[in-house]
């Protein structure tokens, strides 16, 4: 299609249908690369708050299994010496499931806020869209 000469200052109603339907087809690829920059910007940000969780989840792992490991010396210790030792062990295996389960914790719930990967914005923008383009042309059908 050639190109239309198009008067900005000219009122709407006054423009071809060729002028408007180039005119529309600017604004929605416009509308289109806005919209997909948002939903990228968006999906960075749920994919880093994924990424934390996954770390803590991962730490509060890696601890629990020093803890079993810990614990672990802590009944070799009991059953061999049967001394106060074992005690200290005991308390250091204690100590490090507490982080652990507090790590996994925050990192369960860093996970959870990061899900569902849909970028909500970017839906109730496109949803937005549709709604005011769809009344814009009832409108000027009824005008």
């Amino acid at each position: 299609m050639a190109d239309v000469v198009r008067d900005p200052a000219r009122p709407v109603a006054e423009q071809s249908t060729a002028e408007l339907v180039q005119r529309a087809a600017e604004q929605v690829s416009r509308l289109v690369r806005d919209e997909l920059a948002l939903a990228r910007i968006e999906l960075a940000e749920k994919g880093r708050h994924a990424g934390i969780g996954v770390g803590l989840f991962g730490g509060g792992g890696v601890l629990a299994l020093y803890g079993l490991g810990v614990l672990v010396a802590a009944g070799v210790l009991a059953l061999a010496l049967v001394i106060p030792a074992w005690a200290a062990a005991l308390v250091v295996a204690v100590l490090l499931f507490a982080v652990a389960g507090i790590l996994a914790l925050v990192g369960r719930q860093r996970v959870r806020r990061a899900a569902p990967p849909m970028p909500k914005a970017t839906a109730d923008s496109l949803r937005a869209d549709v709604r005011t383009v769809t009344s814009a042309v009832r409108d000027r059908g009824q005008g």
